[in-house]
């Protein structure tokens, strides 16, 4: 009897910091996509106007060798002045926002708002056949509401992205 294993490789929320500069994101991106490595969630925003500095939030799977690649690679990069694995380098706070279409009328509406209401999902858009939800949570929270949205009559997703911060008082 063969068995065939596989390794589960566990997700890592890198966070770079990064001049705020036109082709940043696209050597940061170059990198990942060079090598083969995958992308499970991307954010980038400016984070402080006065140094021009932006934020870039990735979130990748590989086993510790290949994050450490990414990490060591990511800091040679020109523009990169930091690099943190929020998932090893201490405690952290991740979120995610999403925006879920749900059409439905009668029961299967009722029970969307329901099932939003304990979620603590918030309806910001309605009309007579559907809602658009907004939910910020953590990823398991926002996959486990869609599924539960999913046979009520799930239209559309638009998600963000994972975006996190180191807690305590210490800067990334």
């Amino acid at each position: 009897m063969n068995a065939v294993t596989t390794q589960i490789k566990p997700l890592h929320t890198i966070a770079v910091l990064v001049d705020n500069e036109a082709g940043v994101l696209a050597r940061v991106i170059g990198l990942f996509s060079g090598r083969g490595y995958n992308i499970e969630s991307l954010t980038v925003a400016e984070v402080d106007d006065v140094q021009h500095l932006s934020r870039i939030t990735v979130v990748t799977s590989g086993t510790p060798m290949v994050i450490e690649q990414i990490k060591a690679q990511l800091a040679r990069l020109v523009p990169v002045h930091k690099v943190c694995d929020l998932t090893t380098d201490g405690p952290s706070v991740e979120r995610e926002m999403a925006l879920i279409k749900v059409r439905g009328t009668g029961e299967k509406r009722v029970e969307s708002l329901r099932i939003a209401e304990i979620f603590r999902a918030r309806v910001v858009d309605a009309t007579t056949e559907s809602f658009v939800f907004e939910m910020t949570g953590s990823t398991d929270k926002l996959n486990a509401f869609v599924q539960l949205m999913g046979p009520l009559g799930l239209v559309d997703v638009s998600r963000t992205g994972v975006v996190a911060i180191t807690r305590g008082p210490e800067p990334m």
